[in-house]
């Protein structure tokens, strides 16, 4: 599994995901939607959407698994490098590492040129924010929030559950990712439907999150922030936020970068306040995109090492 994963971060890094191959996120993403219309049509009720969306979430999390579990075993039955390189493949398609960092760039590099309406659509593509009106520092916040947050969403998380149960739970941790990105909201629309989804996300979530926290206050003593900051500033300020895993990522980046994140977004014109994450030292610029980005890298290269360490340990004991 260790080479396996090796292979996957490299596919990952030098090729990302491919325009031309399926992604499995877009094809579990199509069953979400679909399954949503059919359920929909079926019942209105608050009990009968709560019901459903305990079966819909199970169904896509065990549909996945059994899916690629199912794919795997037919490679390696055909012939043992046919399913060591679908392994490699698939897993490399739960990991963002690539993804994140194209996307911060195409932010950043219109900000630095002074094409704020370039940065704002390029924001757009990976924030449900509305950036229309954001100001050069609220874009460089909307950035390094996404990329923090998706450190584990995107990064450790997936590996996490990779070296617990190879690709195949890897991708789906995903399902559970992409179930609650789609319908686990607190509103009138999914309270009921993606209740599930949302508890579920918290609980698969809940120890990468930490394990990525541990791995941040490693880094920490290379950063402007240091570890005192980083620490007291997960401490004092990830319970804060509305998701019991997310404080924690963005927290330590704040307290690392020395800024201030959080605070008033807008979604569809509606006006929501987030619970701010750090002092602000200092005033959020584009250099701090690409700081972010170093801190996700050195983050996800130590949890890469760790994993290795602890399952080539765990195999030999």
């Amino acid at each position: 599994m260790e080479m396996i994963i090796l292979a996957a971060v490299a596919i990952d890094a030098v090729i990302g995901d491919p325009r031309w191959l399926p992604h499995p996120v877009v094809v579990i993403g199509n069953l979400i939607s679909r399954s949503e219309k059919i359920i929909r049509s079926w019942t209105t009720s608050a009990s009968g959407l709560k019901a459903a969306g305990i079966f819909l979430a199970v169904a896509i999390v065990a549909g996945t698994y059994a899916v690629v579990a199912g794919l795997l075993w037919l490679g390696f039955f055909i012939h043992p490098w046919l399913g060591w390189a679908l392994s490699a493949c698939l897993m490399s398609q739960a990991l963002a590492i690539n993804d994140l960092n194209k996307h911060a760039r195409a932010a950043a590099r219109p900000l630095a040129a002074g094409d704020l309406p370039g940065a704002r659509q390029a924001l757009a593509m990976i924030v449900g924010r509305d950036t229309e009106r954001l100001d050069e520092g609220e874009v460089v916040r909307g950035v390094v929030e996404t990329v923090a947050e998706n450190t584990v969403d995107g990064i450790t998380a997936p590996l996490f559950y990779g070296f617990l149960g190879g690709p195949a739970l890897a991708l789906a941790y995903k399902a559970v990712n992409t179930l609650d990105s789609m319908i686990g909201y607190k509103d009138e629309r999914y309270g009921d439907l993606g209740w599930a989804s949302a508890r579920l996300d918290d609980v698969a979530n809940y120890l990468p999150a930490r394990i990525t926290g541990l791995l941040f206050l490693l880094v920490s003593p290379f950063t402007s922030g240091g570890l005192g900051n980083v620490w007291h500033t997960m401490r004092r300020d990830a319970p804060r936020h509305p998701s019991p895993n997310s404080g924690i990522p963005e927290a330590a980046v704040a307290g690392a970068l020395e800024v201030q994140l959080g605070g008033l977004n807008y979604y569809r014109g509606v006006a929501s306040w987030r619970a701010t994450m750090g002092e602000k030292k200092y005033e959020l610029k584009v250099a701090h995109i690409y700081q972010t980005l170093n801190l996700m890298l050195a983050v996800s290269g130590l949890m890469v090492s760790f994993g290795i360490l602890l399952s080539l340990a765990i195999s030999r004991g």
